[in-house]
């Protein structure tokens, strides 16, 4: 079932593996704007432990490119996730 579009004055974050089972959810909508440097913190408040125990290995889209979180000079930490943006969290795929 594909997520429904965002509500006027939200984005769209949608979770995937890991990030499913943790928030038990598959997608939902934050107020916008936020800024990227913002939305662990944001995650965080809403799920403890999320933070750790599932954000700090996945990767990260905004309408579907990657983003770059990591460190305190990491290029997109002043991104700006606008109304109707979709974020993506993206844990890591494990072969087998």
């Amino acid at each position: 079932m594909a997520p429904v579009k965002a509500p006027a004055g939200h984005f769209s974050i949608l979770y995937f593996a890991a990030a499913s089972t943790y928030t038990t959810k598959t997608n939902e909508h934050l107020p916008a704007p936020l800024e990227a440097r913002d939305l662990f913190s944001k995650l965080e408040d809403r799920y403890p432990g999320i933070k750790d125990k599932v954000l700090s290995s996945c990767a990260i889209t905004v309408n579907l490119a990657y983003i770059d979180l990591d460190g305190d000079d990491a290029p997109d930490l002043g991104l700006v996730i606008k109304e109707g943006d979709e974020v993506a969290i993206i844990p890591p795929v494990s072969s087998g």
